[in-house]
């Protein structure tokens, strides 16, 4: 029987790969105090490639893996001038399930995705900071998934990240642009404008 792959959008720590395979294959991610439990299958994505979407970025709540600090999230309304990076991989269906499960510390889930993909954006879990996925189209007939908050970006506190945490993003970031394009990506984003001194970001950035 054919395996059911889905593209995950990743935009947050994910996006560094080492860190992803934690989710994949187990283990403790740099900058990270938590192991995490990793995926039932730990096959290796297929596919890779850079992706954008135009749901704001921001930072907010506060993790305990990761300094409790901040941590990224997507807002649900579209913005058609806002440009979000993402790394996007193809893994298995049942992959993504469980990545979702990791992310909620371990929440069960049962997700049916064919209703994501009708409605756009689902809530499978009101009180789970990631337990809202969103259906962002499709791409060499595959369909593509991420998730994030149930609620919007003004109806949460804005928060700091931890220089690990970002440090992580940004490594992943450095595989597709440069110094400066990451610093002017960073620069205007809620839980970083003004929360980071310009030379702050800078040093963690070049």
């Amino acid at each position: 029987m054919k395996e059911k792959y889905v593209w995950y959008a990743s935009y947050g720590s994910n996006m560094n790969m080492d860190r992803f395979l934690c989710y994949i294959k187990g283990g403790k991610p740099e900058g990270s105090s938590k192991v995490e439990t990793g995926c039932k299958d730990p096959s290796l994505p297929i596919d890779s490639s850079t992706f954008t979407m135009n749901f704001p970025l921001y930072f907010a709540k506060k993790a305990a893996k990761w300094e409790s600090k901040g941590v990224a999230f997507i807002g649900l309304t579209p913005e058609p001038n806002v440009e979000t990076y993402s790394k996007i991989y193809l893994i298995k269906l049942e992959q993504f399930k469980d990545i979702v499960s990791q992310e909620n510390n371990g929440l069960e889930i049962d997700l049916n995705l064919d209703e994501v993909r009708k409605d756009r954006s689902k809530i499978f879990r009101g009180n789970a900071w990631y337990g809202n996925i969103l259906y962002l189209g499709e791409e060499k007939g595959h369909p593509i998934f991420t998730f994030t908050a149930p609620w919007e970006i003004n109806d949460v506190e804005w928060k700091k990240p931890s220089y690990p945490y970002l440090k992580t993003i940004i490594k992943g970031l450095k595989e597709d642009y440069s110094n400066e394009e990451i610093y002017r990506y960073f620069y205007s984003k809620q839980g970083i404008k003004g929360e980071f001194l310009d030379e702050e970001l800078r040093s963690l950035i070049f």
